[in-house]
């Protein structure tokens, strides 16, 4: 009975589930359809992303598939929490209160992985951990209790996506798009996550500057992390 009512908002039976991410459904739809295997997209507080179970080895492959990516360049895993980050990842050697001051915001952080994800969501036994600060994607992992693989609704070389209208040609192809309407506008905000791996004791490194970058070292340093 509820994915009846929900197929009646879709826009039509060829294409994914559309619904605003204020629709009172919305959380619901989403984690419902991640439970089932299908990849959705989503708004995070950078660019629109696409999202699977990162448990679900079959559903992590099709968003392979979907970004035309690269085995070897892993996907980032997002929680609700910053208490879940801890059981995905190692992070007994940094300072206390340091991920709650960089979390939920738009920073992946590269942390050794703790061996509970497949392989195709690490490298090096790396993996990168988000808490993007969008309450819609925080709503929907701490009601599916289980981390998301995410990357950005686009495929691999193409620009990042701050419309869904920007990705159409993905949508036959998902399980649902959930609009959190425009996420900026023009290419000066189509910058990702500012990526820094936090892997080693009392040092950090930025490995891709994204959109926080001068704002994330401000917080390392005040930690007493060097530079790399």
């Amino acid at each position: 009975m509820f994915f009846n009512v929900l197929k009646t908002i879709a826009r039509s039976a060829s294409m994914a589930l559309h619904l605003p991410t204020e629709h009172v459904s919305a959380v619901s739809a989403a984690v419902n359809l991640l439970r089932q295997g299908h990849v959705i997209a989503l708004p995070t507080d950078t660019v629109y992303g696409l999202a699977c179970s990162a448990v679900d080895v079959s559903a992590i492959n099709s968003l392979f598939q979907l970004k035309a990516r690269n085995e070897n360049k892993p996907v980032a895993i997002c929680v609700g929490k910053v208490s879940d980050v801890r059981r995905w990842a190692i992070v007994d050697h940094l300072p206390d209160g340091l991920l709650a001051s960089l979390l939920p915001g738009p920073v992946t952080l590269v942390l050794t992985c703790a061996d509970k994800l497949d392989k195709s969501l690490s490298l090096r036994n790396k993996v990168g951990v988000r808490i993007p600060d969008k309450p819609f994607l925080i709503d929907v992992c701490n009601e599916l209790n289980f981390p998301l693989a995410l990357t950005s609704a686009n495929v691999s070389s193409e620009p990042s996506s701050v419309r869904i209208e920007e990705f159409v040609t993905l949508w036959d192809k998902l399980g649902g798009v959930f609009d959190g309407g425009p996420l900026g506008v023009g290419d000066s905000n189509r910058s990702a996550s500012t990526v820094i791996d936090l892997s080693d004791p009392g040092v950090f490194e930025i490995t891709r500057k994204g959109i926080a970058e001068e704002h994330s070292k401000r917080i390392l340093k005040k930690y007493g992390l060097k530079s790399l």
